[in-house]
Parts: structure tokens; sequence; C-alpha cells
């Protein structure tokens, strides 16, 4: 069996544009290439690697755990899932302290309906949180951002909200301007500052597995590309050229 990449992304409902990054970063590279054509062809191996690329990601591990997975034993890929486990279990227990309330509500006990005004504030704290589950590593680090970002006010997210907005802004400003520039790091450098001053301390290794979500992940893209055609993409490869 031999795919193009056209065929591959029909199969699996994933871009063309997914497949190509994941053959840039060495993650999924196709293993044979026409001479004639030069057009490149999946293999049954190539596919059944993406099948597990794709589970992986339905766990939310970040695209640099995953090609690190894919490495390793069956013994220590056991390993990386039991880690994975625990935060789908923290999860778990935040969907049933929600059912226990939509419970009580239809008993009649009484609910603040201001709690329904927050919710762009509570789309910009969803996002965050998707960050720490996908990056951090154990189930204590995340408890520790959750118990920083629910202390927050509807003033605390509102400014963090404004700021993350200028923040974009000037990433679109910036998009044709050279990625290794001194003016994009410290773009690049008062994003990781946002971040590790408002939701979870942002190393670079941190920061550059965000770059990744931000291309492959539609929800982040989507997100960060209201501001502009194209910010995501440019976002992204500024994180790589800061972090290398």
């Amino acid at each position: 069996m031999k795919l193009k990449v056209g065929d591959v992304s029909k199969l699996f409902g994933i871009s063309v544009r997914t497949l190509h990054y994941y053959d840039e970063i060495d993650l999924l590279r196709p293993r044979e290439t026409d001479e004639i054509s030069g057009y490149r062809y999946y293999d049954k191996d190539d596919l059944e690697q993406l099948q597990e690329i794709m589970f992986y990601k339905k766990l939310l591990i970040p695209l640099k755990e995953i090609k690190l997975i894919l490495s390793k034993t069956d013994y220590e890929r056991e390993e990386i899932l039991s880690k994975h486990k625990n935060l789908l279990l923290l999860e778990k227990e935040k969907i049933d302290s929600l059912i226990k309330l939509v419970d009580n509500t239809l008993k009649g006990e009484n609910i603040d309906m201001s709690t329904f005004d927050m919710n762009e504030i509570e789309r910009v704290k969803k996002e965050y949180k998707q960050e720490v589950i996908a990056r951090w590593g154990s189930s204590e680090a995340y408890k520790e951002s959750e118990k920083r970002t629910d202390s927050y006010s509807k003033d605390d997210w509102e400014k963090i909200n404004k700021k993350q907005e200028e923040i974009f802004t000037l990433f679109y400003l910036s998009k044709d301007k050279d990625v290794n520039s001194d003016e994009v790091k410290k773009l690049v450098k008062t994003w990781q500052n946002f971040i590790s001053d408002n939701f979870y301390p942002c190393t670079d290794e941190i920061l550059s597995g965000l770059a990744d979500m931000y291309v492959c992940d539609d929800r982040f893209r989507n997100n960060i590309d209201k501001f502009g055609e194209g910010t995501a993409e440019f976002m992204s490869k500024a994180i790589k050229a800061y972090t290398k």
C-alpha cells in the first residue's frame, strides 16, 4: 500500500498542512520517494505510526513528547501513559463536581446566575488549562496551576485577557519581521513572562511545546488567528527560534 499525502489526509481526516508539519519536525516522514516525480508515499508502517500519533494526541500529549514516546520500549510507554492517566483522572474529578452541581440545581437548590456572565473569561482560563494538561509532567504541578488560576477574580481575568490580546496583536503586526531579530525575541520573552506571571512557570522547553500546539491544534490556531491570518504560524516560528 502506497498513499500520497492527500490520500492520507482524506483517510484520517487530518489536514495536509499538519502532515507536512509532522514531516518537517521528523515526527512522521513518508518512507518512500518516487525518484522521477519526487512524490513521497506513506506505506503501511507509516499509517500505523500515524494512528499511534493520533491516539496520543487524544490524550493531550504534546508532539515533542509523542516523538519521544515512539522511540521508547513498550515498558517505558506504559510509564508515560500512566502519568497522563493521572491527569485524566483529575479532569474526571472536575466533571464529577459539575455533575453534582447540576443535580443540586435540579433538586431546586439556588444557583448564582452571575456566574454565567464570565463566558469569555472562562474561555481564556480553559485555554491555559489545556496547555497545562498538555505540558506539565505531574499531577501536583497541574494542581498548583489550578489553585493559582482559581483564585483570580473577574477583574483579574479581564486584565489578563486584555493583556493577552495586546500581545497577540503585536505578534500579528510583527509577522513580516525576521524571527531572529532582537525585536521579535523580545516579544517572545514578553509572552513567556506573561504565562509565567499569570499561569505557571513557563520554561523554554514548555514554551517550545506550546509552539507546536499553536499550529497543530486547530483550537489554538483559530483563536490566535482571530488577530490576523498567519499570527499563529509566525508566533510558533518565533518561539522555536527563541528556544532553539
